[in-house]
């Protein structure tokens, strides 16, 4: 075997393999680096998508909670509503048409009994006859203190209704602020919802993002890996390429071993036939080949 033209060939092989080794192997780390930039991006989206979905949950259970006080609150009002109604058609059923007519005569100050009295005044004026030369003047006083007298008595009238106005006031208050009240519940309800579709949206879009860095994880893995398999590849070529060589080394340094030792042992024969007296270890020597 031509040791040297092997060698001749396996030492450049081995060179290229080399700088294909150092090559895989930085390529390789690299991709390495760009999986533990992925997963590193990955998993922080995968948090925040986590916590947005807890906020989803927490706001639907707002607006879960909401529609079911809207619900309630609607019977309420809608109680409130029939009773302030029944109360309106109570009070129009029992006051009279002629609330109107007496309305600007509420501010009279006198009584019913000093009207009263005041028509048994006159009326015993007239019985004594102090108004036997005017007559008519008696008549248009009597007149107007009955229309005075009819007038209070419509207020007195008017003012048996003044518990069942304010039990209206307090029922239209009361409808009033049930309705408020429903519609604070509504406004939440849908601020809740409206929220939940914002965060619901937010989260759709943070997982395509973590989607696309996933598929960047599985593609520099698969770099990754592919570089790692050519690099072991790579080095185990080289190592059977070391290994050969110093195998080669051994086998050329035994061989010129043996061809020493043949020299030596052809030169104890030469010495032996000419009649020359060997020592112990050479005759030894010469048995042993």
């Amino acid at each position: 075997m031509d040791y040297a033209e092997v060698r001749s060939t396996l030492i450049p092989k081995n060179e290229s393999l080399d700088e294909k080794l150092n090559l895989f192997r930085s390529d390789r780390d690299e991709w390495n680096s760009r999986v533990k930039k992925y997963l590193i991006e990955r998993n922080d989206i995968n948090r925040q998508v986590k916590e947005l979905i807890s906020e989803v949950q927490k706001q639907k259970l707002v607006r879960d909670e909401a529609n079911s006080s809207v619900k309630e609150l609607k019977i309420i009002r809608a109680e409130h509503s029939e009773k302030l109604k029944a109360l309106r058609a109570e009070l129009k059923e029992k006051k009279p048409d002629e609330k109107e007519k007496f309305e600007s005569k509420k501010e009279q100050k006198r009584s019913e009994r000093q009207i009263s009295t005041d028509i048994e005044r006159l009326d015993n004026k007239y019985q004594r006859g102090a108004f036997q030369d005017n007559e008519k003047k008696f008549e248009r006083s009597m007149k107007k203190l009955y229309q005075e007298l009819k007038a209070v008595k419509a207020i007195k009238m008017l003012n048996k209704f003044a518990g069942l106005e304010a039990d209206i006031r307090a029922a239209s208050s009361l409808q009033e602020n049930s309705h408020k009240t429903v519609e604070k519940a509504v406004g939440t309800a849908q601020e809740a919802h409206d929220l939940m579709i914002e965060l619901s949206e937010e989260v759709d879009r943070l997982r395509e993002i973590a989607n696309t860095a996933q598929e960047g994880v599985i593609r520099s893995k698969r770099e990754a890996d592919s570089l790692h398999r050519k690099y072991i590849v790579s080095l185990r070529s080289i190592h059977s390429i070391q290994d050969l060589l110093k195998a080669m080394n051994t086998q050329e340094r035994e061989s010129e071993e043996d061809g020493n030792e043949k020299l030596e042992i052809n030169d104890l024969m030469t010495r032996l036939m000419a009649g020359d007296t060997l020592s112990t270890e050479e005759l030894m020597a010469l048995q042993r080949n």
